[in-house]
């Protein structure tokens, strides 16, 4: 009986955390700037890596600043608003206050170089075609959760055990 407690309970929290982190899908955020992916990669040949530099060789990805930007935003390439307000915090040398939407919950472990390094994901796969993107991200663009994830891995017969990202 004691088993089958411990279990509902287990189950209970799972569902709980699972409702909480899919509620905050459906947060709209405003961003700072209104960053143009597609223009930083059509019109600078720029690709995900030279602004997303840990993406690589990190666990986390990092969501770029102003020691990025100022390579080439220290003074105005344009009449830009945005670009402006680039120049402006960089002049400052404050940080962009950026809203970061893709969020993996602290209870799981998530590693953007064992996916995009070492299991070859590309990054569409979870955040869409952002090379084609004239806005920044509001929210995710798809449910970061568990669901998501372990379809993925079987899908790519990947490691579904627990202990694979609950650590």
């Amino acid at each position: 009986m004691k088993k089958r407690a411990d279990l509902s309970s287990i189950i209970f929290a799972i569902l709980s955390v699972l409702t909480v982190t899919s509620c905050s899908e459906s947060v709209n955020y405003t961003q700072p700037i209104l960053y143009n992916h597609k223009k930083h990669i059509e019109d600078a040949g720029l690709n995900c890596f030279d602004c997303h530099t840990r993406v690589l060789t990190h666990e986390k990805a990092s969501i770029p600043n102003i020691e990025i930007c100022k390579g080439c935003h220290e003074q105005p390439m344009t009449e830009s608003k945005e670009e402006k307000k680039v120049v402006g915090y960089i002049g400052k040398n404050q940080p962009i206050p950026w809203i970061q939407v893709h969020r993996v919950p602290d209870y799981a472990y998530f590693s953007h170089r064992r996916h995009v390094s070492i299991g070859k994901v590309a990054c569409l796969t979870c955040h869409g075609d952002v090379a084609g993107r004239t806005l920044p991200f509001s929210k995710p663009y798809l449910p970061i959760n568990m669901a998501f994830c372990i379809d993925c891995h079987a899908k790519n017969h990947v490691n579904t055990d627990c202990a694979t990202c609950h650590r």
